[in-house]
């Protein structure tokens, strides 16, 4: 069981020693992140910008992701129909990145080739997403891929935040915050078609890492965004990789407000990823079952650096329990679930 130490107050993430000053969880990325203050190489420092929008409504979902992880940048853009139950996604490598894609600012990230642009801009309570892929074949629908989405992040809206670090070296640390339930709205062309994400009906989130990690390691992470009731409803659930002995990811988030989750165990059939999933926490306060729809599988393997990446996404149902005792209702709630092994 995890201690919960909540962090109620601003403060630098690193001290002179590059160790976390205070470990723990927070409603608001109270924890302040300067990489000059890291102590480790540069190919170590892994920091990254991952997005997802997910429409129940239109049978649609999109992500991307900006990551730099030192010795290269990584850049992604997937569609998702779960219509028909398919992804398209289109990746690019940008090699000895060094920290030059994500850069220092947390209001701007930018990244442009012929391949892929993205741009992520957060300003005036909103993050603003423009893209583009004009080569990738979207399956009967033609070719290409941009548009721009934009999801409403109120000022006082709660989210999980976590600073850990890893037992075997104190130095290594990893700051998250995930941000669920912002509204979206904007278009999205592919090919001939184009589809209108809806703020009254549509929603996304964020995984906003900052970090140092060790050389191996393997995480499970689980995340939803919708309306339950007429009300934004989502939770985020995560473990697997450095010390979680300060605080757990785990929390729902309704009305805007998050409510703080213990341990939460996914039980998935790893030959298998397509077979149904369980979800149990040890105080009751999250208990699902999850039916997947598509498996966004993903793998590298280029000797030192090795990456097998199950990002299933599908429907849960279930119970989830506030803090107040109020039980909340699932059934085929639209989310994603992922096993993730990397070695880099």
């Amino acid at each position: 069981m995890s201690q919960q130490i909540e962090i109620t107050s601003q403060k630098d993430l690193l001290d002179k020693r590059g160790e976390i000053t205070q470990q723990g969880w927070a409603r608001f990325p109270y924890w302040q992140y300067h990489r000059k203050k890291i102590k480790a190489p540069w190919f170590m420092i892994k920091e990254w910008d991952y997005y997802y929008i997910l429409s129940d409504d239109l049978k649609k979902g999109i992500t991307f992701t900006i990551s730099d992880l030192g010795y290269a940048g990584l850049m992604a853009m997937c569609w998702l129909d779960f219509e028909k139950n398919t992804f398209t996604q289109i990746d690019t490598i940008s090699p000895l990145s060094r920290g030059k894609i994500t850069g220092e600012s947390p209001d701007l990230m930018e990244f442009n080739s012929k391949k892929l642009s993205l741009k992520f801009e957060a300003h005036n309570g909103k993050r603003i997403l423009t893209f583009g892929a004009p080569e990738i074949t979207i399956p009967g629908e033609g070719i290409g891929l941009n548009g721009q989405i934009t999801l409403e992040q109120p000022e006082k809206l709660e989210s999980m935040n976590i600073a850990t670090s890893w037992k075997e070296n104190r130095r290594r640390f990893y700051y998250n915050r995930k941000i669920n339930c912002m509204s979206a709205s904007g278009i999205v062309r592919t090919g001939e078609s184009e589809y209108n994400f809806n703020r009254e009906k549509d929603s996304g989130g964020l995984d906003w890492g900052r970090g140092v990690w060790t050389y191996t390691n393997r995480w499970y992470w689980g995340s939803a965004s919708g309306l339950l009731n007429g009300n934004p409803f989502g939770f985020n659930l995560g473990y697997g990789f450095s010390d979680r002995s300060p605080a757990s990811e785990n929390m729902l988030f309704y009305k805007g407000i998050a409510h703080k989750l213990d341990e939460i165990q996914f039980v998935v059939d790893g030959e298998d990823y397509m077979k149904p999933w369980r979800f149990t926490s040890n105080d009751g306060r999250f208990e699902m079952d999850f039916t997947p729809a598509v498996d966004r599988y993903s793998e590298v393997n280029l000797l030192a650096i090795k990456s097998i990446q199950h990002q299933v996404f599908g429907r849960f149902s279930g119970l989830a329990i506030l803090d107040s005792g109020e039980k909340l209702i699932l059934d085929n709630f639209l989310g994603f679930a992922e096993d993730v092994y990397n070695r880099w």
